[in-house]
């Protein structure tokens, strides 16, 4: 199986690595936003996390001239009717402020308690060709909102999501562990069986 040029439509860092974790050893050459600093990271305007990881990929495609993988991923609580969503990353009011958005989540959960504190990660992979091609993956990971941050790994609401049939937080597992159980990791796992198959044909028979 040839080599193939993949650039990765986040620049998040800590997606970059789970990225790379999950799919190391296949035939592939994963390209950062270091390689592309001019990319117009477009506005996550959708409604769902399928239209915005679309975008995401789809946009860098067309920027790149090369296929192209993004996740858009949140958290839904359901005592907060699944808020935050698609709002996830900017719940408190500025994009990628974790401790602001963790407070007001734990703020808005206060005296809730028990199985009103359910919660599930959400993660929809999509990947997408310079001439149109897409993929999409969804996949979830199931737990409870913690009462309070714990743990010093991961990023987002990992300190407060305690994944069902744990008492760790994401925050507290370590990597290996935390891909086992979340929810990128589960689309990631989804996404490296369709490679490792030679899915989709379009990927394998690009140019690049």
């Amino acid at each position: 199986m040839k080599e193939i040029r993949l650039a990765l439509a986040t620049r998040n860092r800590g997606k970059v690595r789970e990225i790379r974790e999950a799919l190391r050893e296949l035939p592939l050459q994963l390209l950062t936003s270091e390689d592309f600093p001019e990319w117009p990271v477009p506005e996550e305007k959708g409604s769902t996390f399928e239209e915005n990881a679309l975008e995401k990929a789809e946009s860098l495609a067309r920027f790149s001239g090369m296929p192209s993988l993004a996740d858009d991923s949140g958290l839904e609580v359901e005592a907060l009717g699944g808020a935050p969503g698609v709002s996830s990353a900017h719940y408190a009011g500025r994009h990628g402020d974790d401790a602001a958005n963790i407070a007001r989540l734990l703020e808005e959960m206060e005296g809730i308690t028990g199985e009103g504190r359910r919660a599930r990660f959400v993660c929809v992979l999509a990947l997408a060709g310079p001439r149109g091609e897409k993929l999409l993956v969804r996949e979830a990971c199931e737990g409870r909102i913690a009462e309070e941050p714990r743990g010093e790994g991961g990023f987002g609401y990992d300190p407060v999501f305690v994944p069902r049939g744990s008492s760790l937080t994401m925050a507290e597992l370590d990597l290996e562990e935390k891909n086992s159980l979340s929810h990128r990791g589960r689309a990631l796992r989804r996404l490296r069986e369709l490679l490792e198959k030679g899915e989709p044909d379009w990927l394998f028979s690009s140019p690049e």
